[in-house]
């Protein structure tokens, strides 16, 4: 057994699993907290196979992961600035910002919530480098759930913007 990939090889599998999320499928990867079932939060499909897949309940709401804050103003319709001073100080990282989710978030992410939860994970493999195509004037990212018996029940993603 090898251990994790690293440098050149942690480049390819991540450039792996993007070519995997922009087809609609599914990709399991680490955060710095759990490990993660991921899918492109701007594609319903994908994401209602991470229900289907995880038995998962649809009404309960999955975490996308964004590259940056810079996205946040992509996934929500306002942001606060306790919201900004937040992500300033603890981004990339385990905090998850509640935001009301922005025109275009689809319901299958947010269980059908007015507000969607928003992460930078600060895990290399987490946070795919290469932007896939998206809706227009927008790129899309990946959502899931963790696969850590006993964790707290929420989802993870690579960063994007909704359609």
């Amino acid at each position: 057994m090898t251990g994790p990939a690293e440098g050149d090889d942690l480049d390819r599998e991540i450039e792996r699993a993007a070519a995997v999320l922009e087809a609609g499928g599914l990709v399991a990867f680490p955060t710095e907290t759990v490990y993660g079932l991921g899918a492109d939060a701007a594609n319903p499909e994908a994401v209602a196979r991470v229900f289907a897949v995880k038995g998962r309940p649809t009404d309960h709401p999955l975490i996308v992961h964004i590259g940056d804050a810079n996205e946040l103003d992509q996934w929500a319709r306002t942001v606060p600035t306790s919201a900004r001073l937040l992500a300033d100080a603890f981004w990339p990282g385990p905090l998850t910002l509640l935001l009301e989710r922005a025109d275009g978030v689809p319901d299958r992410v947010t269980g059908g919530r007015p507000t969607v939860g928003l992460r930078v994970p600060d895990h290399p493999s987490a946070r795919l480098r290469r932007p896939p195509p998206g809706p227009p004037g927008r790129h899309r990212r990946p959502v899931g759930q963790p696969v850590r018996p006993g964790e707290p029940d929420h989802g993870c993603t690579r960063a994007g913007r909704p359609g």
